[in-house]
């Protein structure tokens, strides 16, 4: 499938994380990941939806009956490591050992088919393309990793905006991104999601209705947590600035999920997708 119909798939996602679990002495603030969990799944429902969380190991062994109810509801559970450590961090060994640990969370929550991967913080690049071999050898078909962009942190500018086949035989999908002003972001999720005005996301979504290819957006439990308390967020180097953008908007993100639905768009789990949709 080419063209329009392509176009109007939203391969929205939940990265399904307990950012708690990351800071010395972090689970003296309140659980949310529940709370926040069964908010996205009662709105997909609402919707007809099923999408897919790219869980970290950690959290399926926390939550086992989490991961249960997603997957009685139809989601699907693919993978986002077992610690949440960035792959230029990790060497293939550690990465492997890492992805096997989580597999086994995984198995014991239900999950027992889990074919789909996303690094975390797009830390898939050039430069850790040996990971694509690892997830092949350990039974993944697809990944979700690169950012197709320059970026202070991770990006692989030259993968291009298609699916393409890696060497390896995974099925590398690369997180969609749109140029505002002189930065290509990728505005479909996370922060840039909730800083961005409704009305300049809904003109790329018009923009992006001449591509061919999916839209694909990633959300976090957080992203929608408007009770969370205040804490400084680990991996962003204790930057006030960046801690602040942690919390901006997040009332804001389900009126803009409506709207993207009520462009026409239809969300679908990243196996589905690739089954029914996608021909390479």
């Amino acid at each position: 499938m080419k063209g329009a119909e392509t176009a109007k798939i939203y391969l929205f996602s939940i990265d399904l994380e307990d950012v708690r679990l990351w800071m010395k002495g972090g689970e003296q603030y309140k659980e949310r990941v529940p709370a926040n969990t069964h908010a996205y799944m009662n709105w997909l429902n609402r919707h007809g939806f099923k999408c897919t969380f790219f869980t970290v190991g950690e959290v399926a062994e926390k939550y086992p009956s989490l991961i249960k109810e997603i997957i009685s509801e139809g989601h699907e559970i693919a993978c986002h490591t077992n610690k949440h450590i960035t792959l230029d961090l990790q060497t293939p060994e550690e990465f492997r050992t890492d992805i096997e640990k989580s597999l086994e969370h995984f198995a014991r929550a239900g999950a027992m088919e889990v074919k789909g991967f996303r690094a975390p913080v797009f830390s898939l690049t050039e430069k850790t393309s040996w990971a694509h071999q690892v997830l092949y050898d350990l039974g993944f078909t697809y990944s979700t990793s690169v950012l197709p962009a320059k970026n202070p942190l991770f990006g692989w500018e030259s993968f291009g905006p298609e699916p393409k086949r890696t060497g390896s035989g995974i099925l590398e999908i690369p997180m969609t991104v749109g140029k505002i002003g002189p930065l290509n972001i990728p505005y479909g999720g996370g922060t840039y999601f909730r800083l961005l005005p409704k009305l300049l996301i809904k003109r790329k979504l018009q923009r992006h209705l001449s591509t061919q290819t999916p839209l694909l957006g990633y959300f976090h439990p957080y992203d929608i947590d408007t009770e969370q308390e205040r804490f400084m967020h680990p991996g962003i180097n204790n930057s006030m600035l960046y801690n602040r953008l942690m919390y901006v908007n997040r009332s804001s993100v389900f009126n803009k999920l409506d709207m993207i639905i009520a462009n026409g768009f239809s969300i679908h789990t990243y196996q589905n997708y690739i089954r029914n949709f996608l021909f390479l």
